[in-house]
C-alpha cells in the first residue's frame, strides 16, 4: 500500500516560474478505478430542450474535479486511447487510424497501467480499453496490449447475439458506422456493458486487501445505440430537437473539416429518424450512467472510496447534427475535442469544484501515475494536474492540441493534416499547414463556433501567435506512411 503523507509540497513549473503548491491529504490510496466511456460527450450541457439524464455521473463531479475543458488528442477510438495509455501524442505513438498498435512504432513504452503493474499493483482489465472494432470485437482482446495487465475479462451480452433486430436506416453502412439503434428487450445485467460492470465489482471484491488498478471499459454509447428499453422511455421524442445553426454556417468552413465518414448532412436522413438517432444516443448514456452508479455504490460498499483514485474519461466527444448536420466523431470542432474527464481523488481540496483550465489527454497518465504515489514519468508528453485537483481555480498556463487525418477521396485530391489548438478563448485550426484551409473562433463570443475569423485582419496577431504553439506541437501534414483505411470506423 502507498500511503500519501498528509503534506506535500510540489513544485510547478508554469509560466510564471516555479510555484509552490501545498495540498493536503490524509488517505491511503492504493486502487484505481479508472472508467472509460466510448464516445461520450460532455453529458452536463443542455441538448436542445433536453439534458441527458445522469444522476451518477453527476454524483461523481459532485465528489471530484470535473475538467470542463479537456481535450483529446485526436477524435478517433484508437489514437486518442492510445495517447491516453501512454501520455504521448499521435505523431509520437505513430498511430493515427483504427490499424496501427503503437507498439509497432515504440516497442518499448510504458503505458499507464503497465506502470502500476511493474510496481507491485494487480492490473486488470475489464471491456474496452485499448481499442475495439465496436461491434464486431465484443468479447475479443481486440487490439490489446498484453504488458498492461496481469488480468483481462471481455464479457458478451445479448447486444451482440440480437444485432439482427438492429435499426439502420441506411443499411449500404454498416452498423458500426451509421446511425443504428436498438431499444432491448431484458435488464441491464443482459447487455455487454451491464456484464463488464458486474465483472468489474467481482473483481474490486476479490482484490479488497491489495493495491489495484483496475480499468473497466464500457462501449456505449458507440453506435449502435444499444440499451434496454427503460432507458429510451426516459426521452419522449416530441421533446427532442436538432441543433439549431445559421443557415450559411458551412459557407466559411475549409471542406477538409468535415469527416469523410459524414459527407453529406444527416447522413440524408430524414428529421424524424436523426431524433430518433438522438433519442438513443441519450438513452445510451443513461443506461452507462446506471452502470458507473453500481461502480461507485460498490465501492462504498465495500469500504473502498477513501483508499481509491476514480478518473472517467472518454474517448473524444461527439456530435449530434451539428453545423447543419455532423455526426459522430473525427471533426475538430468543439464537440468532438473536448471529452469528458473526472478525477475523483480521496481528500484533494479541489472535490466538488469544476475545472475551466484547458488541459489535455496526455495529462491523465502521469496525474494518475502521481496521485496513487508512483515516480512522476519522464518523457512523456503529458503534464501532472495535481495543482488543479488542490486548486481547480489556479492559474495554469496551458493549451490543447488536437489533430485528426483525412484520406484522399472524392474531395480531397490528398491525405490531409488538420491540427487545432485550444486556449481558454480562442480555436485555431489548419488543414495541410494551412494551405487547404484555417479556422478561427472566439470561444467568447462565438461559443458554437458559428463564425470563422480566420481571415479578419483585427486577428492577424492572434492566429501568428497560436500557428507558432501549433508549429512547435504537432506535425502539418500526415506521415508519409499511413495504414488509415477510411471505409472503417
Amino acid at each position: 500500500m502507498f500511503r500519501i503523507n498528509s503534506l506535500i509540497f510540489l513544485a510547478v513549473v508554469t509560466s510564471a516560474g516555479t510555484l509552490p503548491v501545498t495540498t493536503t491529504r490524509a488517505a491511503e490510496i492504493d486502487r484505481v478505478l479508472f472508467i472509460a466511456v466510448d464516445d461520450l460527450r460532455d453529458w452536463t450541457i443542455e441538448f436542445g430542450s433536453v439534458r441527458p439524464i445522469t444522476p451518477n455521473l453527476d454524483r461523481l463531479v459532485a465528489d471530484g474535479v470535473h475538467f470542463r475543458r479537456a481535450y483529446c488528442q485526436i477524435p478517433l477510438c484508437n489514437p486518442s486511447r492510445a495517447s491516453v495509455l501512454t501520455g504521448l501524442r499521435p505523431d509520437h505513438t505513430g498511430v493515427f487510424d483504427l490499424q496501427r498498435h503503437f507498439r509497432d512504432t515504440l516497442p518499448d513504452a510504458k503505458t499507464l497501467p503497465q506502470r502500476f503493474r511493474e510496481a507491485g499493483w494487480h492490473s486488470a482489465r475489464v471491456g474496452k480499453l485499448y481499442h475495439y472494432n465496436v461491434p464486431a470485437g465484443i468479447g475479443t482482446d481486440g487490439l490489446d496490449d498484453p504488458p498492461s495487465w496481469d488480468r483481462v475479462i471481455n464479457p458478451v451480452g445479448r447486444d451482440v447475439l440480437e444485432e439482427d433486430r438492429i435499426i439502420n436506416p441506411t443499411p449500404e453502412r454498416p452498423i458500426s458506422a451509421a446511425l443504428s439503434w436498438l431499444a432491448a428487450d431484458g435488464e441491464d445485467d443482459e447487455q455487454t456493458d451491464g456484464r463488464i460492470t458486474t465483472e468489474a465489482i467481482r473483481l474490486l471484491r476479490e482484490h479488497r486487501d491489495g493495491p489495484l488498478f483496475l480499468g473497466v471499459g464500457f462501449f456505449r454509447p458507440h453506435t449502435p445505440f444499444v440499451a434496454p428499453r427503460a432507458y429510451f422511455d426516459l426521452y419522449p421524442l416530441d421533446q427532442i430537437a436538432l441543433p439549431e445553426a445559421p443557415a450559411d454556417d458551412r459557407d466559411d468552413i475549409p471542406v477538409a473539416a468535415f469527416a469523410h465518414n459524414n459527407p453529406i448532412p444527416h447522413y440524408g436522413l430524414d428529421e424524424r429518424t436523426c431524433r430518433e438517432a438522438i433519442r438513443a444516443y441519450l438513452a445510451c448514456t443513461s443506461f452507462i450512467d446506471a452502470q458507473v452508479g453500481r461502480l461507485l455504490d460498490s465501492l462504498d460498499e465495500l469500504g473502498l472510496r477513501e483508499r481509491t483514485v476514480v478518473v472517467l474519461w472518454s474517448d473524444h466527444g461527439y456530435h449530434l447534427g451539428e453545423h447543419l448536420g455532423v455526426w459522430q466523431k473525427r471533426t475538430l470542432f468543439e464537440e468532438s475535442a473536448r471529452s469528458p474527464l473526472v478525477i475523483r481523488a480521496p481528500q484533494m481540496a479541489g472535490n466538488g469544484r469544476p475545472c475551466d483550465r484547458v488541459v489535455e489527454f496526455v495529462d491523465i497518465c502521469p496525474t494518475i501515475v502521481r496521485l496513487s504515489g508512483l515516480p512522476l514519468p519522464t518523457g512523456i508528453d503529458g503534464r501532472d494536474l495535481l495543482p488543479l485537483l488542490d486548486n481547480p481555480s489556479r492559474e495554469w498556463d496551458s493549451s490543447a492540441v488536437t489533430q485528426v487525418m483525412r484520406p484522399r477521396d472524392s474531395r480531397l485530391d490528398e491525405p490531409v493534416m488538420g491540427r487545432s489548438i485550444r486556449t481558454e478563448r480562442w480555436r485555431y485550426t489548419q488543414w495541410n499547414g494551412g494551405e487547404r484551409g484555417e479556422e478561427l473562433y472566439d470561444h467568447a463570443a462565438d461559443p458554437d463556433e458559428f463564425t470563422n475569423l480566420a481571415e479578419e485582419p483585427s486577428n492577424a496577431d492572434v492566429v501568428r501567435d497560436l500557428r507558432r504553439q501549433l508549429d512547435r506541437a504537432a506535425q502539418p501534414r500526415p506521415p508519409a506512411e499511413s495504414t488509415y483505411d477510411p471505409s472503417r470506423l
